[in-house]
């Protein structure tokens, strides 16, 4: 798995799924991500993604791990556009 490709696909993922905050970044609902049949085809494994992402400081959410359904209103937010 290329981490590098895989978190550029995400940031533009992340750029076509979500909108603009109060603070001008733009942030996504984990929900929708999850849901969206383009990132399921692209991403093998999104919740690794978001993880190495994450660490890599290039997005930033609430708590460690991401589950569908649980997490669904949770916002990823894009720190790098």
């Amino acid at each position: 798995m290329d981490v590098p490709h895989e978190i550029n696909l995400l940031v533009q993922e992340i750029q076509r799924l979500g909108s603009k905050n109060a603070d001008g970044q733009t942030s996504v609902k984990f929900g929708v991500l999850f849901s969206d049949d383009r990132c399921a085809n692209i991403f093998e494994a999104l919740v690794g993604t978001l993880k190495a992402a994450k660490k890599r400081k290039v997005i930033n959410f609430q708590g460690e791990l991401l589950l569908q359904g649980v997490h669904d209103n949770v916002d990823i937010i894009l720190l790098q556009e």
